[in-house]
Order: C-alpha cells, then structure tokens, then sequence
C-alpha cells in the first residue's frame, strides 16, 4: 500500500465508528461499477421460475425447522 494511502486510512481510522460506516459505505458504493445491472432482473425470473414450480407441485417442499435442524445436526458433526 503507498505511504499516502496508508496515511489516509490511518486518518480514516481515527474518525468515530459511526463517521467510518459512512465512509466505508461510500467507498464500497464507488466501486459498483453496474456490473450487476441485470441482477434484478435475473433473481425476479428465477422466483418466478421457482415459484412455478412449486404451484405446478413440481418439487418437494421441506419444512424449514426441520431443514435447519438437520443442518445443525450436520455441522455439529463436522471435525474442528
């Protein structure tokens, strides 16, 4: 990182938290560059398509308690 960033970043670090949120906030903002501009559009067609499905009894729905129980059960399973 070049001496001047590293110096604003120090700078940055200093404000209060509340000031940094705002400033992370704007900074990540900048960086949309509108690459997910069909994103939208994407994710509704996929819950209609989804949806569809479900309507049509196409798929199996699973109660969501037992899915994360299960789930739970899976992870307290896995090695540390």
């Amino acid at each position: 990182m070049p001496q001047e960033t590293r110096q604003l970043l120090t700078s940055v670090l200093q404000l209060p938290p509340a000031v940094r949120a705002e400033f992370a906030r704007e900074i990540l903002a900048s960086l949309d560059d509108g690459a997910d501009a069909d994103a939208d559009a994407l994710w509704s067609a996929e819950i209609d398509r989804r949806a569809g499905e479900v309507l049509a009894g196409g798929v199996e729905l699973e109660d969501a308690d037992d899915v994360h129980a299960r789930l739970r059960a899976r992870l307290r399973s896995m090695p540390r």
